[in-house]
């Protein structure tokens, strides 16, 4: 792949692979690093991007990268850095701890869903999951916020109009 091509990529995508890492593993470090690694390993041409389908296999790399990251022994045994993310309103602190709080898989398919705004017959195909996988996952996920928003004791609702618990 040529440099100004890698580069477009990186320009239009990059933020948003970055977004999906750091959503999955919890740190801006790692976040950073599967980033790289994406973006690496098309420049090194490992990969052939199908016209249209770009963003879909670099997410799909991303994933799969910052799943084999979570199986790892190292990331196993090591602490995790605390990491604050400002927000002007304290309802958009409380909606990201608590989707940072929830178990990687499920932090997944609320970010792809949310943030990048993929139906979730998309999140399975780049989480490799059936849709019946990413459904439950979805509705765990939910009932995981709402409760966290709910008893949060700011006393924040889970249908605060944040679209956590509602859609």
């Amino acid at each position: 792949m040529d440099q100004e091509t890698l580069a477009e990529l990186f320009r239009r995508y990059g933020d948003d692979v970055f977004r999906l890492a750091y959503s999955y593993l919890g740190s801006r470090a790692d976040g950073e690093d599967v980033c790289q690694t994406v973006f690496l390993k098309l420049a090194e041409g490992r990969a052939v991007l199908l016209p249209g389908r770009e963003k879909a296999w670099l997410l799909t790399c991303a994933a799969n990268l910052c799943r084999s990251q979570l199986r790892s022994f190292w990331r196993r045994n090591v602490g995790a850095l605390d990491e604050s993310v400002s927000f002007p309103e304290p309802a958009g602190r409380a909606v990201w701890s608590a989707v940072q709080a929830l178990p990687p898989q499920y932090r997944a398919v609320v970010h792809l869903y949310y943030w990048e705004g993929y139906d979730q017959g998309e999140i399975g195909d780049i989480l490799h999951l059936s849709r019946t996988a990413v459904q439950t996952r979805m509705q765990r996920a939910r009932a995981m916020l709402k409760k966290e928003l709910s008893d949060d004791e700011t006393g924040i609702s889970a249908h605060d109009g944040t679209g956590c618990a509602e859609h």
